[in-house]
């Protein structure tokens, strides 16, 4: 059994489940929210402008009051009753994500995470041996193993959580926006998935079902020249490191200027483009990821 089938059948398991009770994900826009039965409840509640400031490197939560106050109304009556009670789905930003290939991969799952940290130790601007750490191995090329690395400062992760806790319920699953997302993207050829949350870009190359690169950075503006500025040289490096161009682009979170942006996008890539879509509505960039999480369910109980 290869890494990538026990990583899928891993998956697997926990998504068979019983769902949780509710699932968030969180942006500075305000908080996305499912309630989770026989068919999903959307709600979404903007948060004051100032509640949240999405970073990697400092606090995020600048307001805990009002931030505690719109996780309580979402909430509800739905405070803890099992112990997977809640999934949440974090900003893309307040993690680094990277993709890291390894020639040989211990199979401890203790030295796994002793080395991806010492990996990471010179790249990343935070304290690595503190931070909270989530993998998964994928067989790469020549037997080789590529990791797919969420790596979060443990106190950005801790106040997220907090007001979920306090209300009683208890996040058994935490991840990022746009890995959750993916649920929503075909799984064939060389793909890139391009989300705009704000001014923040995340770009996600998956081959297949592989991960094989993850680009998350904060754009001088959200307009079309800081995006183009970006992709193009990522579709270059995909030629160049890949040995073969992307077969399509998928765009979420452009809002009125999808239309633009599908339309230069395939003039100056040459491959087909298409925004990301859900049985459940437009995904954009403060919901995408719960709904991906959502279609994980439908596909997997």
């Amino acid at each position: 059994m290869n890494a990538d089938k026990k990583m899928l059948d891993k998956l697997k398991a926990i998504l068979q489940d019983p769902p949780p009770a509710m699932a968030f994900e969180i942006s500075e826009a305000g908080i996305a929210a499912a309630r989770i039965g026989t068919r999903a409840e959307l709600e979404f509640l903007p948060l004051k402008p100032g509640t949240l400031t999405v970073s990697p490197l400092k606090e995020n939560v600048l307001d805990p009051d009002e931030f505690m106050m719109a996780v309580r109304s979402l909430a509800g009556t739905q405070a803890a009753r099992r112990k997977k009670d809640v999934a949440l789905i974090l900003p893309d930003f307040s993690a680094r994500i990277s993709v890291l290939d390894f020639d040989q991969f211990p199979k401890d799952a203790k030295e796994q995470a002793s080395l991806i940290r010492f990996r990471l130790k010179r790249s990343v601007p935070f304290d690595v041996e503190s931070a909270a750490l989530s993998y998964w191995a994928q067989s790469g090329e020549k037997g080789k193993v590529d990791a797919v690395v969420v790596l979060a400062p443990l106190e950005i992760v801790s106040r997220y959580e907090a007001p979920f806790r306090a209300a009683g319920m208890s996040p058994g699953l935490v991840t990022t926006s746009s890995l959750a997302a993916l649920e929503l993207a075909p799984d064939a050829g060389l793909s890139v998935l391009a989300k705009l949350t704000g001014r923040v870009l995340t770009l996600v190359v998956r081959d297949k079902i592989q991960i094989k690169l993850v680009r998350c950075l904060e754009l001088p503006a959200n307009d079309m020249e800081d995006v183009a500025a970006v992709l193009i040289p990522t579709f270059v490096y995909i030629e160049d490191n890949l040995g073969r161009s992307a077969e399509n682009l998928l765009l979420c979170g452009f809002g009125a200027e999808t239309e633009e942006a599908e339309r230069r996008f395939t003039e100056e890539l040459g491959v087909p483009v298409a925004p990301l879509r859900s049985p459940l509505g437009v995904p954009g960039g403060n919901n995408a990821g719960l709904l991906g999480y959502l279609r994980s369910i439908a596909k997997n109980n």
